[in-house]
């Protein structure tokens, strides 16, 4: 493989760099703890739609899913009802989900998969890829239409990440006009009230990769153009895990 590799310099002239960098590093830090505050601040909108889902024991409503938490995190699977296995890539980001949800849960947050495949294709995949979190079935309901992570011009006008149809096409992004997207969401709870407070899609979901957070501290880096999520196979798809990027 012919890498970029950075130059070889001697320890005091990398620890200059390295300062320098620092700097930098402090800088981006603030930043990003005043967009999170900003986040925190942005206004929240009342769900009055009820959103039956469907669980592994039978149809549960969106309040339901928040488990008697507060808060409410849902990644929208990409899965539809034909397929026989769900997308690769937002497989890679359900990988990057904390093994264990209890910290999470600690500070009164749950976390959920929803997808609009039925719950007799959701499971087997789950099991199959050794997954625990919570899975849920938005099949034959309104929810995927209304957060726009299913495009059917047929059901609902499209829109994704916050932009028309139009400007998609304008943009190039034809990808987003049809069919199943990914994304994130939140939810706030307030007794039987739900009030959607954010979402996120398209890179907007890299926050959560937390192996690219590792890659992003290496020389090498992503080793991808670095414009959306790798093409990553599913995890049960790989070789030998021993051999796995190993060089002579």
């Amino acid at each position: 493989m012919n890498d970029d590799l950075p130059p070889v310099v001697s320890r005091e002239e990398w620890l200059v760099a390295r300062r320098r960098l620092l700097e930098l590093e402090k800088e981006e830090t603030r930043r990003r703890d005043a967009l999170a505050a900003e986040r925190r601040r942005l206004p929240m909108v009342e769900l009055t739609k009820e959103y039956v889902l469907e669980g592994p024991d039978g149809p549960v409503t969106l309040l339901d899913v928040f488990e008697r938490r507060r808060q409410l995190v849902v990644y929208h699977f990409m899965f539809d009802p034909e397929w026989e296995q769900g997308c690769s890539s937002c497989s890679f980001n359900a990988d990057n989900v904390p093994a264990t949800l209890s910290h999470l849960h600690s500070r009164r947050t749950t976390f959920a998969v929803v997808s609009r495949a039925p719950m007799d294709r959701i499971a087997p995949f789950r099991r199959r890829m050794g997954w625990t979190f919570p899975w849920y079935s938005s099949y034959g309901g309104d929810f995927n239409y209304d957060f726009h992570v299913t495009s059917d011009e047929t059901v609902r006008p499209v829109e994704y990440n916050y932009r028309s149809a139009a400007e998609l096409e304008r943009l190039g992004h034809t990808w987003h006009l049809r069919g199943e997207q990914p994304g994130t969401s939140v939810f706030l709870r307030d007794g039987d009230r739900v009030f959607h407070t954010y979402s996120a899609y398209a890179r907007g979901d890299e926050l959560l990769l937390t192996t690219y957070n590792y890659l992003d501290l290496t020389p090498l880096g992503r080793q991808e153009d670095g414009t959306g999520i790798g093409d990553f196979p599913h995890h049960d798809r790989y070789g030998d895990p021993a051999e796995l990027g190993t060089e002579p």
